[in-house]
């Protein structure tokens, strides 16, 4: 495997995306579109990107500007946790191992500091240290949360149910009355049903899931993902229910 080159700048260690893509043999066009996802789904979770992708420019063979990123250690690790099998093992012992040893050369010598301050900066390395694996932690579980989403097929039942009864005694369609539902809980819990399924679509290609389960995706998952709009929804259906009675 090529050697994986770890520059400094600006005192932060950062990876060119071009040897990313190298390294995990893919195209860079490919990972660059990647990235663009992952830069997308951070700014709406209120996240720096750049504390994970720098955006900037080289110039190709002709002279002209192409775009790549400079890829930090955290951005390392969210471009790791997508990928599985040899490739993903020998990408994470890559760019681990590499890391550390610029860190270790680019390690501040305390020696001849006051005792309180080479504590304050041992304390703060180690905070780093802390939010680091928080955040890898908190990518990990929410990816492996929307990549096994849990359905509760009884909750499910209970609502179909629910749905064609009303739709029975209305006179109405089954799909008619359930149009109706999702339009009454964009409306009461001021939502888009159908960009939330995009999203969640989006984050589960992300993730790894396979096309089927992502094609099986559907607004009730949707639903059932958010405790508060599964709330309303439930609500909804109960009312349309009982309405159909009068």
């Amino acid at each position: 495997m090529k050697q994986l080159q770890v520059i400094s700048q600006n005192g932060q260690l950062l990876v060119d995306s071009r040897e990313v893509a190298e390294m995990i043999s893919i195209r860079h066009s490919d990972l660059l579109e990647r990235i663009g996802g992952y830069i997308k789904h951070l700014t709406n979770g209120d996240f720096r990107s750049s504390d994970f992708f720098i955006g900037t420019t080289y110039l190709d063979a002709k002279n002209e500007a192409r775009p790549h990123y400079l890829v930090t250690r955290k951005g390392c690790d969210m471009v790791a946790n997508k990928m599985t099998g040899e490739k993903g093992v020998l990408f994470t012992a890559a760019y681990v191992t590499k890391f550390e040893e610029m860190e270790k050369s680019h390690a501040v010598d305390l020696t001849g500091l006051s005792p309180q301050l080479q504590l304050m900066i041992q304390m703060e390395r180690r905070q780093v240290q802390i939010e680091q694996r928080q955040q890898q932690t908190e990518h990990q579980l929410t990816t492996i949360k929307e990549t096994f989403l849990q359905r509760d097929d009884n909750w499910r039942q209970k609502i179909n149910g629910m749905l064609n009864g009303a739709a029975r005694k209305s006179g109405t369609s089954f799909k008619d009355i359930r149009t109706e539902s999702y339009n009454l809980l964009e409306l009461r819990g001021k939502c888009d049903l159908n960009r939330r399924l995009a999203n969640l679509r989006e984050r589960l290609a992300d993730s790894g899931a396979t096309k089927t389960k992502i094609n099986e995706t559907n607004r009730m998952d949707v639903i059932e993902s958010e405790p508060r709009l599964k709330e309303i929804y439930t609500t909804i259906v109960k009312e349309l229910a009982i309405g159909s009675l009068a």
